[in-house]
């Protein structure tokens, strides 16, 4: 599998006459970059950063090989996208000169039903995932995200969760074997890399090791049937008892049962004029609906669950329930990538370790209707996250997280001055939730990108640097990644705004 030493001449070729792309190719090359940004605030707005000198789409793993050779020749940076979901953009932007490595044509999927497992390629979707393993088998899943247009190269590197995490863990706990080009654009899997790189690309983020090309994940069991619901409260009924109660039932109740919980500033249905928050409770259950409510009849009553308000349905029409899109409505909808859908957005993370009380919920509610617009999703922990210890991957938030949340603000308006607004709400609400939340470190997850809690200055490889947001990531992991990092890539050639920096050099 050695790539072609043609492609470093070819390379070169590209370096001397980027400044002389045609307007065709300029074109074409924008509308490559576009087809997979999802935040339009990349694009548009005043912080959009310098588009990369080249785009490489590589077509079979040779190709990737030649790229990761050619670019450390030339000395260009590569940065490596897979379905271009990076909440703040650094798999394809940079502040310096770079080429981007788009893998969105390797997406095979190849699932072997008699193994319970399958390899998948990291351009392929989460979609195209779970479509693959429907057509396979009626009686397998896999755990990992809800939304469909995510490429399995970012999730599963960055950990990877899904409404099945209670009960078979996250993306990286199902993996078996992957392959990765390293620096020196070798093809290695498990054997070859060793244990050390195979742990760390299980949710340290693999971009700062090499360019992954697959995963083996192991297959898991989903019932014939299984139970999705929403239901919904306003602050005006019951919805603060809601809150409440579901901190102490959703990371404790029964390992089938995934309960995520939204918080949103909305316009009252009673007092049009007013702001008042709604929360809605979506859930997941590997059951039948007479069995959900009879246990949160018991567990949950302030819920009020009827069986009316639950689907029973197959996993695969869980999925698209999931999806919660009006493009989405049937299993092979999955396939669409939806491309050239970016929105205006900007996420942060936290992790809930104590249950906020009542006074402090409607506190943070009456903070949330101030600021206007930002929502917070409450992800219940527990279950099958509890029993697997902390070093097990690089992700550390397991035994001690009720729960995580995820701060989310969208909008529709381009320019300066709406992004400033919308940046300071979202960063004032983290702001208010700091005594609710984890400390010592103040936690994130990688998945929710976020280059307000640290960033690696450009072209700089500081450890110091790095653990501001190494640790608040990872935790305790972050030393064993940097070692992993060292020993794999020393010269950190894979290096992004928040990537894994190596050991400092002896002096």
């Amino acid at each position: 599998m050695n790539p072609s030493s043609n492609a470093c001449k070819t390379t070169q070729t590209h370096k001397t006459t980027s400044q002389r792309l045609s307007i065709t190719r300029q074109t074409h090359l924008t509308s490559v970059l576009e087809a997979y940004i999802r935040n339009a605030r990349l694009i548009n707005s005043t912080t959009a950063k310098p588009k990369p000198l080249i785009i490489l789409t590589p077509k079979q793993i040779s190709h990737v090989q030649a790229s990761v050779i050619c670019s450390k020749k030339v000395g260009y940076q590569l940065k490596i996208r897979s379905g271009g979901h990076d909440y703040e953009g650094i798999s394809y932007i940079s502040d310096h000169p770079f080429f981007l490595l788009d893998m969105f044509n390797l997406r095979s999927v190849q699932v072997d039903v008699k193994n319970e497992s399958a390899w998948v390629q990291t351009g392929a979707t989460l979609g195209e995932l779970y479509y693959t393993i429907w057509q396979n088998s009626k009686a397998h899943g896999f755990p990992a995200g809800v939304c469909p247009t995510v490429a399995v190269g970012g999730h599963f590197s960055g950990g990877g969760y899904g409404n099945m995490l209670r009960k078979y863990g996250l993306a990286v706990d199902n993996v078996l074997d992957a392959q990765i080009v390293d620096v020196n654009g070798k093809l290695l899997d498990r054997k070859s890399m060793g244990e050390d790189l195979f742990w760390a690309i299980r949710g340290g983020g693999g971009a700062s090791f090499g360019v992954i090309i697959s995963y083996k994940i192991k297959l898991v069991l989903v019932p014939e049937i299984v139970t999705v619901f929403k239901v919904e409260r306003y602050i005006e009924e019951d919805a603060t008892d809601v809150a409440h109660k579901w901190q102490f039932v959703a990371p404790k109740t029964d390992n089938d049962l995934f309960m995520r919980m939204l918080l949103q500033p909305v316009t009252s249905k009673t007092k049009k004029k007013e702001k008042t928050i709604r929360v809605s409770i979506y859930a997941f259950y590997l059951g039948n609906a007479d069995a959900l409510v009879s246990l949160l009849g018991k567990e949950f009553p302030e819920l009020g669950l009827k069986k009316e308000n639950c689907n029973e349905t197959s996993w695969i029409q869980s999925v698209v329930w999931w999806a919660n899109s009006i493009n989405i409505t049937s299993p092979k909808d999955l396939l669409d990538r939806n491309l050239n859908s970016a929105n205006f957005l900007k996420r942060k993370s936290d992790y809930v370790q104590t249950p906020i009380s009542k006074d402090g919920l409607n506190w943070i509610f009456q903070r949330m209707i101030e600021l206007g617009k930002t929502g917070l999703v409450f992800n219940a922990y527990g279950g099958r996250m509890n029993e697997i210890p902390a070093t097990d991957a690089p992700f550390p938030h397991r035994a001690g997280n009720l729960f995580k949340i995820q701060y989310s603000v969208n909008w529709q308006q381009a320019g300066s001055t709406a992004e400033n607004e919308y940046l300071t709400q979202i960063r004032k609400l983290y702001s208010y939730m700091t005594p609710f939340v984890s400390k010592n470190p103040r936690s994130a997850f990688l998945n929710y990108r976020d280059l307000d809690i640290g960033v690696m200055e450009s072209g700089k490889n500081s450890y110091e640097e790095g653990s501001v947001y190494g640790f608040k990531y990872f935790k305790g992991n972050f030393d064993r990644l940097v070692k992993a990092k060292t020993a794999v890539d020393p010269e950190n050639f894979f290096r992004n705004e928040q990537s894994i920096p190596t050991l400092p050099s002896k002096a």
